[in-house]
């Protein structure tokens, strides 16, 4: 048998930035670390760089880097932190991404993620513009390479997701095998059922709907593996956790079958303690003596380019499908029953939260559109340009981005407007960020996040403007009420909690 193997792992960080300073603020939860950014990064994103081998006697023997085995993603936020607060760190996981690349045939570990982990099926089609470009900008900046892949927030994936990656060169994603509908083995065939033809690991073909002569390719992971390594005990013993990978069926049609994983990377030293070595042991010396090759997707895919073809579900009322959501995309906007617990029976509040912050939206780019289109050749381009100023924030990258975009020369007073201008609609996205969603209640501090970046948004839209779309805003926040009576709805939440005042009933 001729096997491959390739382990995802999925690092990221729900932004915990006050918007107003760009500091986060004490966590007292995550003691006796400053905050969780910090407690993880002790846990998990260290550790997974340095990953101890020791002998029978707990003496250290040698030290993995991690990322130079696994293909991995890092929220663009949390690599953003990782560099500024612990640059050691960000050296090696950049120079991993660099060293698999010789070790595969010019193929890096690394993939971009769509930038602010927003539920890409859920946003409109600026917005997967802006994300996928910012995604690729972010990548680019941090490892200076075009990205193959980007991975989607959940998983999370439509069909106009896919023409935006497809359109913006993205080679390749990866999905959960539930969310493949139908498959065939070539243009002709017969389509037949994913559920009982899909053979995991193997790339697929997925043509845009506009243009048949474009395809974006998919890997479907392993699901049960992938679960196995996420919620049970395999990851805690390397040699458990081999047997389970060599358990996994060659499938016949496969010349080199993939066997392939895919699971959050905080598994590997923060939910489960100490498995990076598990991970570490496992690359470094036991694989080296199976048949088995590790690989990243890339190498793969070159090497096995994809000769079948798949249509993926489109999911309930044609809004997309996920990793974590049985209902589709259900848990990000709606009380779909995910999440639900004796203490937090319902999740209705979804719903006014996502209608709300999607006028929201709406509202802002209409103020956006209306002011810049007296400064920037482009209002959106100037947007998805915009990137380049987060990225380096310095004053020359600021007045170089301001060249490229604006119609004339702009005054030092009109400059500070558009940047006003574009930092608004950089919170009107960040107010999307799937964490806002996931948990149980609208009190949950991921939700207040969510609601302050709208605040922020809210600001700048009335200091631009003199228009104020607050009082719509909370109308729909009054709608979301909280499983604990105590907290009151959505509007009670962001008056004490986000406006810092009470509610004056």
């Amino acid at each position: 048998m001729k096997r491959s193997f390739c382990l995802h792992s999925h690092f990221y960080q729900p932004p915990r930035e006050d918007p107003w300073t760009n500091e986060i603020e004490p966590q007292s939860s995550a003691a006796p670390f400053h905050d969780w950014n910090e407690r993880i990064f002790q846990e998990c994103y260290k550790p997974n760089s340095e990953a101890v081998i020791v002998n029978e006697h707990d003496v250290v023997i040698s030290k993995i880097n991690n990322y130079e085995h696994y293909s991995f993603n890092f929220g663009p936020n949390l690599l953003s932190w990782i560099m500024k607060k612990h640059p050691k760190t960000y050296s090696r996981i950049v120079e991993a991404d660099k060293l698999s690349a010789l070790k595969h045939n010019g193929h890096g570990n690394a993939i971009a993620m769509a930038y602010n982990h927003m539920i890409m099926p859920l946003a409109n089609e600026r917005d997967k513009i802006t994300q996928v470009k910012w995604g690729i900008e972010d990548f680019k900046f941090h490892f200076g390479r075009m990205p193959e892949a980007m991975w989607l927030p959940e998983t999370a994936c439509d069909m106009a997701t896919v023409d935006v990656l497809i359109n913006e060169g993205i080679k390749f994603i990866l999905l959960d095998p539930s969310q493949a509908d139908l498959v065939r083995k070539s243009p002709r065939a017969k389509w037949h059922d994913a559920s009982s033809d899909l053979i995991t690991g193997m790339p697929y073909k997925c043509y845009s709907t506009g243009k048949r002569n474009k395809f974006i390719n998919i890997f479907f992971y392993d699901g049960p593996l992938s679960r196995n390594l996420a919620f049970d005990d395999h990851i805690f013993e390397s040699y458990k956790l081999l047997n389970r990978i060599e358990a996994v069926t060659h499938h016949r049609l496969v010349d080199q079958h993939l066997i392939c994983a895919a699971l959050d990377g905080e598994t590997f030293g923060h939910h489960k303690k100490y498995t990076e070595r598990t991970i570490a042991y496992l690359f470094d010396e036991l694989l080296p003596a199976t048949d088995i090759r590790p690989v990243n997707f890339g190498q793969y895919l070159d090497e096995y380019p994809a000769s079948q073809e798949v249509k993926i579900k489109s999911g309930p009322s044609g809004e997309g499908t996920s990793w974590s959501c049985t209902h589709g995309v259900g848990r990000w906007k709606e009380n779909c029953g995910c999440g639900t617990s004796d203490e937090n029976p319902s999740q209705e509040w979804r719903l006014p939260l996502r209608l709300g912050l999607n006028e929201l939206r709406d509202n802002l780019w209409d103020v956006y559109e209306e002011a810049s289109s007296n400064f920037f050749k482009d209002p959106a381009e100037a947007r998805n340009d915009y990137i380049r100023v987060l990225l380096d924030p310095s004053f020359e990258s600021a007045s170089e981005f301001l060249f490229r975009n604006a119609q004339r020369y702009l005054s030092a007073g009109e400059s500070e407007y558009c940047i006003k201008l574009l930092e608004m609609q950089k919170f009107s996205m960040f107010m999307f960020t799937s964490c806002g969603w996931f948990f149980s209640d609208i009190s949950g501090i991921e939700s207040i996040q969510n609601m302050r970046y709208a605040a922020r948004a809210i600001e700048l839209a009335q200091e631009i403007s003199g228009k104020d779309p607050e009082p719509k805003f909370l109308e729909w926040l009054s709608l979301a009420r909280s499983n604990n009576s105590s907290y009151g709805t959505g509007k009670d939440i962001y008056l004490k909690n986000v406006l810092g005042m009470e509610s004056k009933l």
